[in-house]
């Protein structure tokens, strides 16, 4: 499997991160994280990104839907050692934008995950408004200056 671009690897190319405690019940049976486990544990960091939006999506009249879930293991993760999410928006549409996550154990990238989501309202597809895509822009992730 290829591993991702070196700056989807690196932390400082995202501008939010949170951290998530790995739950003992996480474990496959070789002693990994389980990755059903670890694609809930991108879900969870994308929930609370997008409560930085400041906005409910229902308070607009629409909803926000997972269209993707693009998840690529990099390498294996391991209990009890916390797990650092990082994310930004990676594109933005008319309407729907892409999340780039990374997942970090003790300082390494162990995955990524690139979640594309859609804005829909009682007619179908919904342009993001003004206000939420400068809200977006504000959270982009980017190349970090990579060391030489």
């Amino acid at each position: 499997m290829a591993k991702p671009e070196a700056w989807r690897r690196s932390a400082s190319s995202y501008p939010i991160s949170m951290v998530i405690p790995p739950r003992y019940q996480d474990l496959d049976p070789l002693n990994h994280i389980n990755n059903v486990a670890m694609a809930a544990i991108f879900e969870t960091a994308r929930v609370h990104f997008h409560h930085l939006f400041g906005r409910h999506p229902a308070d607009q009249g629409v909803r926000w839907m997972v269209a993707a879930v693009d998840l690529n293991y990099v390498e294996e993760a391991h209990f009890p050692y916390d797990i650092k999410i990082c994310s930004g928006i990676g594109r933005i549409g008319n309407s729907s934008w892409t999340l780039f996550s990374a997942a970090f154990q003790q300082g390494e990238c162990v995955a990524t995950c690139d979640t594309v989501m859609v804005m829909k309202g009682p007619k179908g597809a919904r342009k993001i408004d003004t206000e939420t895509r400068e809200i977006m822009e504000n959270y982009t992730a980017k190349p970090a200056r990579m060391p030489a």
